[in-house]
Formats: structure tokens, sequence, C-alpha cells
């Protein structure tokens, strides 16, 4: 197909280059990433009115999962030309689909913010998601994101890391994010290469024993602590979101 479209869209021409001289495809490229996409969206549009041909690639994956194409996708509906999509690799679902997750519900969530304050935050806003959880993360912030989620979402918090998916140095391992983390601080290879985090939603508290097994946690700890400490420190130690914590301790403590 890339050999006969007209104009292949890349978003690094010198990546896709290698990959189409290998197949013998000499098909014209154009560079078109994120910090050209609304210019060359609307050059690629005029381009397909006039009768063009054009093909989308990426790096790495499918195209416009945390990579450009969104806004050329949505001038191209706006304009009634045809988008076809052609199945191919994407991280999320392979990573996913590897973890040991449950997979009948999920949520894609992309790339946490790169600056700590922030990216807690943001953590918080999913601590109680009931859907598993799927990151994209930089090798240069893994360390960090790892503690942060063992922070907002639980040391025991069922996670599984993907790194370097379909590649030679493929790992998958599945821990409890705590462990992950440790783990990942030991070893620097695990903090190289493409990495895909799959975090399990939150369960609630369904049964007796273990509402009552956070409440004589919270009890102890809240005789001794500020609520939002007590509530910090049991979220650690059972897995359970520390928004849940924090609302049964004051409840315990009211």
């Amino acid at each position: 197909m890339l050999g006969r479209v007209e104009i292949i869209a890349a978003e690094d021409t010198r990546h896709s280059r290698r990959l189409l001289d290998h197949y013998g495809i000499r098909t014209r490229l154009q560079a078109y990433h994120e910090h050209n996409e609304t210019r060359q969206s609307a050059i690629l549009i005029e381009n397909l009115r006039k009768g063009s041909s054009i093909a989308l690639i990426s790096d790495a994956g499918t195209p416009l999962v945390s990579d450009p194409g969104y806004r050329l996708v949505e001038a191209a509906h706006a304009a009634g030309i045809r988008v076809v999509p052609v199945p191919g690799a994407c991280a999320a679902i392979a990573a996913l689909s590897a973890a040991g997750l449950a997979t009948d519900r999920f949520v894609f969530e992309g790339f946490p913010p790169s600056k700590q304050s922030a990216r807690v935050r943001y953590l918080t806003t999913l601590q109680n998601e009931t859907r598993t959880l799927v990151f994209y993360e930089s090798c240069h912030r893994i360390r960090e994101s790892l503690r942060d989620m063992a922070q907002v979402f639980g040391a025991n918090r069922p996670a599984t890391l993907a790194r370097e998916i379909t590649k030679t140095f493929e790992t998958i391992r599945k821990s409890a994010l705590g462990e992950l983390g440790d783990w990942v601080e030991r070893d620097s290879d695990q903090q190289k290469g493409e990495i895909v985090l799959v975090v399990a939603g939150q369960t609630a508290i369904a049964d007796d024993e273990a509402a009552a097994g956070l409440d004589t946690m919270l009890q102890v700890l809240i005789e001794e602590l500020p609520l939002k400490q007590a509530a910090a420190i049991a979220s650690k130690l059972t897995g359970i979101g520390r928004n849940v914590a924090y609302k049964r301790a004051l409840e315990l403590k009211t």
C-alpha cells in the first residue's frame, strides 16, 4: 500500500526512510509532526482534494495513539474525505493483552504529566477509577512515576510493566506497584527504552472482612496521627485508594 500512494506523511522522515528503503519503496515523504501539524494538515487536505492519495505513518505503533494525526483525520472527515485505518501494532493493547489484569474494561491515559506535583494531582483524579489503567511513560521518568503511583494508588495495587514490546530486550513483569518501583530502582536496564504501565483499577471494599481490616488499622493509626497521614499509611499497606481510606478514617474519627 505504501508503494501505491503518492505521499507518505511521517513523523520522522529519516527514521521512516530507512524502513521504506529496506522494502524498496520510493514514495515521496513529507514531514508531519507536532510542531507543524496544523500547517501540514491544511497542505495535505488540499492535496487530497486534488485527487492525491496519502498515507499517514508513525515512528512506531499506531498513528494518533500518543502521536500526531488527530487534526489531519478531523480535517479529512470535515472535508468529506474517506479515512481508511490499517490495523497494526499498538503498544498499549499489546501490553494490556500480556498484563494479566482485567481487560473487559480499561482506559488509556497516555503519558502522565512530567512534573511531579502535576503528576500526583493527575493520578489522584484516577485513584478510585475501577477500570484497568494503561499509561505510557518515558524511561527518564519511570522511577518517579512508579513512586508516585505507589503513593497515590497504594503500594500493593497490582500492576504490570511492559518494556520494549516486540523488541530484543522485551520485558514484562507483573507485581505490586511498590515492588515494581523497587525492582526498577535496582535494575538500570529497566530504566531504558519504551515503557507501558498497566495498573489494576480500584477494587471496592465489598466484604466484611476487608472492611473490618481497614477499620482496625485506621483505628490504631488515627489515635497517633493526623487523619490524612493515617489514611495515606493505610492506603499504602492495603492497596486501597487514599480517598477511600481517608473517607473511612473521617467516619471513624467522628
